[in-house]
C-alpha cells in the first residue's frame, strides 16, 4: 500500500471541503461542500489513472467531462429559472479544484495546497476585495499599473550584462533596484491609505518613513507655520519617519547582500536605537492637549518619471563611486556619500551594496559610507525644517537631528571592526 497516495487523497478531500464550505456558505446553488469535495477527489483519481496507465489523454478527457457537466447544469438552471444568476466564479473554482487534485498527484503537493488554500481565501474575501476596489482612486490605479509596467513589462526585457566604463552599469540590475524602491513606497502608500488615517501620530511617522521621510518633513514643517503649538508633535513624527528610513536602508542592504548583513547591521541598528530613543523622549514631552495631525495623503509613489530619475541617479552614483575609488582612493568616497545622501539615501545605499556584493568595496567601509549618507540626509532635512517650518519646530528638529548626527559620527569613527555578529 502506498501511503503517499492516501495522503494525497486526504489533502484533496480537505481542500475540496474547504472551498466547498465557502461556496455553500455563500448560498451558491451550483455546487457546495459535497460537489467540490467530489470534484477534487476526481482530479486525484484522474491523476492516478494518468500515472498508472501512462496515458496523457485520460486527464483532459475527464476534465472536459467535468466542464460539460457544469455547462449542462447552467443550461438546466436557465431553463427552469426566469431570473437565474449565472456567474462564472463557482464554475472556474470547480475546474481549478479538479486541476489542483490532479496536480497533487502529477506535480507538487506543496504548490497544490498553497493554491487550494489561496483560492479558498480569495473566494471568502470577495466583499473585502470589492470594497477595496471601490475605494481606489484614479491615482491609486495609476500607481498599481505603473508598478506593474516597471516590474512585469520593463524589467524582464532589459539585458542582464554590464556596459560602460568601470563595467558597473547593468540595465537589469539598475531597474531591479528601481522596482525594489518603488515596491517599498507603494506598500507604505497603500498601508497609509487604508490604515494610517485611523491610527495616531506614531503610524504617521512609520508610514512616512516607508513612503518618503523627506516628504513627511516638508508636510509637517508647513503645518507648523499655521499651528506652532504642534511643533513638538511634528518633530516627533519627522524623527520617527527618519528612524524608519534607516530601517528601510537596513532592509535594502539585507535584500542585496544578506551574507554581509551580520557585519553591517549592528552599527546601523545602534543609530536607529538612538534615534528611537530621541523619538520616545519627544513623545513624552509632547503637550497632551495637542490634537493629532494626520499626514496629508501622499502623491502617487509609482510615477514613471520618478522611477526613471531614480534609475539614472542610481547609475550615476555607481559610476561616480567607481571613478572616485579608482582615481582618488577610498577616502574620497566620503564626499560622494555626503553629496548623494543629501537628496536620496536609497540610491547610494543600493549602489554601495552592489559594489560590496561584487567585492569592489570593503564591507567595513561600505556601512560607514551608508551611515554617512543617512546623516547627510538628516542634515538636509534639518535645514529644510528650519527654513519651511516654524522657529519652534526648527529648534526641536535641530535638537533631535543634532543628537542623531553626532551619535552617528561617533559610531563611524569609534566602532571597532571586530564588533559584528
Amino acid at each position: 500500500m502506498d501511503y503517499n497516495d492516501i495522503i494525497t487523497l486526504a489533502i484533496a478531500f480537505g481542500l475540496g471541503m474547504l472551498v466547498g464550505l465557502q461556496r455553500q456558505h455563500s448560498d451558491n446553488a451550483m455546487a457546495g461542500v459535497r460537489t467540490f469535495t467530489l470534484i477534487s477527489v476526481l482530479g486525484v483519481i484522474s491523476g492516478f489513472l494518468t500515472r498508472e496507465y501512462d496515458n496523457p489523454y485520460i486527464l483532459p478527457a475527464i476534465g472536459l467531462s467535468v466542464a460539460a457537466l457544469l455547462v449542462t447544469a447552467n443550461v438546466v438552471k436557465l431553463k427552469f429559472e426566469t431570473k437565474a444568476d449565472i456567474g462564472q466564479t463557482t464554475e472556474v473554482a470547480a475546474l481549478l479544484m479538479f486541476a489542483i487534485g490532479a496536480y497533487l498527484v502529477l506535480g507538487s503537493k506543496v504548490l497544490g495546497v498553497i493554491m487550494g488554500g489561496t483560492m479558498a481565501v480569495l473566494l471568502y474575501a470577495k466583499e473585502r476585495l470589492h470594497d477595496f476596489i471601490e475605494r481606489l482612486k484614479a491615482k491609486d490605479l495609476a500607481a498599481i499599473m505603473t508598478f506593474a509596467a516597471i516590474s512585469l513589462v520593463i524589467l524582464p526585457i532589459l539585458p542582464d550584462q554590464t556596459y560602460g566604463p568601470y563595467d558597473v552599469l547593468n540595465p537589469r540590475n539598475i531597474w531591479l533596484m528601481v522596482t525594489l524602491i518603488v515596491g517599498i513606497s507603494i506598500a507604505g502608500y497603500f498601508i497609509y491609505k487604508f490604515v494610517g488615517k485611523k491610527v495616531g501620530s506614531i503610524s504617521n511617522g512609520i508610514l512616512g518613513g516607508l513612503i518618503s521621510s523627506t516628504a513627511t518633513t516638508v508636510s509637517y514643517a508647513r503645518k507648523t507655520k499655521d499651528a506652532e503649538k504642534i511643533a513638538v508633535l511634528a518633530a516627533f513624527v519627522v524623527t520617527v519617519a527618519s528612524a524608519i528610513a534607516l530601517v528601510r536602508v537596513m532592509v535594502e542592504v539585507g535584500v542585496i547582500i544578506p551574507e554581509k548583513l551580520p557585519v553591517m547591521v549592528l552599527p546601523l541598528a545602534l543609530e536607529f536605537v538612538i534615534m528611537a530613543g530621541v523619538a520616545i523622549a519627544l513623545f513624552y514631552y509632547m503637550n497632551k492637549d495637542n490634537k493629532d495631525q494626520s499626514m496629508p495623503e501622499p502623491d502617487n509613489p509609482a510615477q514613471f518619471k520618478s522611477a526613471l530619475i531614480f534609475g539614472l541617479l542610481y547609475g550615476f552614483i555607481l559610476l561616480a563611486v567607481a571613478f572616485t575609488k579608482d582615481k582618488f582612493g577610498d577616502n574620497a568616497l566620503y564626499v560622494i556619500s555626503i553629496i548623494s545622501g543629501l537628496t536620496d539615501v536609497d540610491a547610494i545605499t543600493l549602489s554601495l551594496s552592489n559594489l560590496i556584493k561584487v567585492n569592489r568595496l570593503e564591507t567595513d567601509l561600505g556601512w560607514k559610507l551608508i551611515l554617512l549618507a543617512s546623516l547627510s540626509n538628516l542634515a538636509f532635512k534639518g535645514v529644510m525644517a528650519a527654513t519651511i517650518g516654524s522657529r519652534r519646530f526648527g529648534k526641536w528638529i535641530g535638537i533631535s537631528f543634532g543628537i542623531s548626527i553626532l551619535a552617528g559620527l561617533a559610531i563611524m569613527f569609534l566602532w571597532p571592526d571586530s564588533w559584528h555578529f
